[in-house]
């Protein structure tokens, strides 16, 4: 364990946040039913279809029977590798989301048995591989939860075939929930992401608890051991938690009926090789006796001599590695006369940040789509990230800041226009647009100072050549041949030292057109 987890873990563990004994609000934020034509109200909860946040894609209505009407529709990608297709939602910048992803195969694939793997991920963060197979078999929905910063006024869920994908992509809801500040804020989200692994409440039983239990709309799953005691219908009454945990996850506890170790094998998945997230809370029901332990995991002290009482308690570190399978052992301390209990936890993987590209890149970007009838095949949420999802056609530097540096889109069958904010992508050093069929002007491309090559040639522009292009200091390749310019060639590119300039095949000489 670091050093800063260690000291956050001994600092924060104990720190209280109110929790209210009247049902909340439902938690603010944007529910997508993916596939679905119309608005509807579930358990008094607006749910939105999803036409207005996606622009590609197939909406599918299962064939089967389900009873949460979110699961009855899809919406359906076709099958490419590595193109990703993208829900664009608007949120409030620097807010803290839980976004929630909700598949259910419902054999939409030309009833194909078994349902597609493929990748999730937001903005230019791989997210993870969702693989439905395992739920689907037992008939249930499949749910990914993860909790993001917003870096700007929108973000991207992005879905995409891997080399494992075998038909085609699908998604059935998609939730991006506003949570506190407060909660999981000892993660540093300007770096760092958390995709939840699994949130269980020990001991219980029942449905999974969410709103209006959690005011944040989490899912906590029931979690029974069968070889520990279950200590149900306490009489918990907290005043506050760490990461406000609903007070249901209070009310079952699993404990030992001796003074003797507890030992949890959890969470049940063997963990990938990364750094994790852990809360675990606790409180007791009793007064009369000190309940004192110690908490490892993987026999690694984790916590020494917590004091559970019924005011409760919440320890948690904020990147603790891991790997394989995970064993959570609570051992009563030296002179405690009853056993340990638990009643909750979380666990997530702590996911770098993939980056962003240039916000001056992606407006320039966006424009030349917009400019296009046509535009390349998955572009789509962040253009440069995650690097095996970037848009076809474009490089992208290395480093921290991550720029747009060529753009080569030759023999695509493009047509529309070159739009003029194709300026805003300054770092751009080679423009390969030739044997499309694109119209209209050259725009004025001399604020790319270090631009080398501009290939246009084989197109259908028209007018005449800018004279800014000879101001390009660094342009050394210019192909125009085979459009329909006119007017006269000026004299800076006839003129420029080192300039590879073909002209060829358009009306020089013609005055252009009025």
């Amino acid at each position: 364990m670091s050093f800063l987890s260690l000291l956050l873990l001994l600092l924060f563990s104990f720190l209280p946040f109110s929790l209210s004994q009247q049902q909340p609000p439902p938690p603010k934020g944007i529910l997508i039913n993916c596939g679905a034509t119309e608005k509807s109200t579930i358990d008094g909860r607006e749910w939105l279809p999803d036409t207005r946040f996606v622009s590609g894609g197939t909406r599918k209505n299962l064939t089967i029977q389900v009873t949460v009407p979110t699961l009855a529709t899809v919406r359906s990608f076709p099958l490419h590798l590595h193109t990703k297709y993208c829900f664009d939602v608007p949120v409030f910048r620097t807010a803290k989301y839980v976004i929630r992803t909700t598949y259910f195969y419902g054999g939409v694939n030309d009833g194909q048995g078994s349902p597609p793997v493929f990748d999730q991920m937001v903005d230019g963060t791989f997210w993870s591989v969702v693989n439905t197979t395992v739920d689907y078999a037992n008939n249930a929905a499949s749910y990914y939860e993860g909790v993001f910063v917003a870096q700007g006024k929108t973000m991207s869920l992005c879905i995409g075939s891997n080399k494992y994908t075998d038909s085609d992509p699908f998604i059935s809801a998609l939730e991006f929930l506003i949570v506190g500040n407060s909660l999981y804020n000892t993660t540093d989200f300007g770096n760092f992401s958390l995709s939840l692994i699994a949130r269980n409440s020990f001991g219980y039983s029942g449905p999974i608890i969410q709103y209006p239990d959690d005011q944040f709309d989490r899912f906590w799953a029931p979690s029974r051991d069968k070889d520990s005691t279950v200590s149900e219908n306490r009489n918990i009454s907290v005043s506050g938690f760490w990461n406000v945990p609903p007070l249901k996850v209070f009310e079952a506890a699993l404990t030992t009926t001796k003074v003797q170790p507890l030992v949890l094998n959890w969470p049940p998945a063997s963990l990938s090789n990364s750094t994790y997230y852990i809360a675990l809370y606790f409180a007791d029901d009793r007064n009369l006796s000190s309940r004192v332990f110690n908490i490892s995991i993987n026999d690694v002290p984790y916590y020494h001599n917590l004091n559970v009482t019924p005011a409760g308690a919440c320890v948690f570190a904020t990147r603790w590695p891991l790997r394989g399978p995970t064993k959570i052992t609570l051992t009563p301390a030296v002179g405690s006369d009853i056993g340990p209990l638990i009643n909750a936890g979380e666990i997530f993987e702590v996911l770098d940040l993939g980056g962003r590209t240039a916000t001056r890149d992606v407006i320039g970007l966006l424009s030349v789509k917009h400019s296009l009838k046509n535009p390349p095949l998955g572009w789509n949420g962040d253009p440069c990230m995650p690097r095996q999802y970037s848009w076809s056609g474009i490089t992208c530097s290395d480093g921290p800041r991550i720029r747009v540096i060529s753009l080569n889109l030759t023999s695509m069958g493009l047509s529309g226009s070159l739009s003029p904010s194709i300026v805003n992508m300054t770092a751009l050093t080679n423009i390969w647009l030739g044997n499309n069929s694109l119209t209209g002007p050259i725009p004025d491309l001399s604020s790319l100072k270090m631009l080398e090559t501009l290939h246009l040639e084989d197109n259908q522009f028209s007018g005449s050549i800018p004279s800014s292009l000879g101001d390009i200091e660094g342009l050394r390749e210019l192909f125009l041949q085979n459009n329909n310019l006119t007017g006269t060639v000026p004299n800076n590119l006839k003129d420029k030292p080192g300039l590879n300039l073909r002209i060829s095949g358009n009306n020089f000489g013609s005055p252009p057109p009025s």
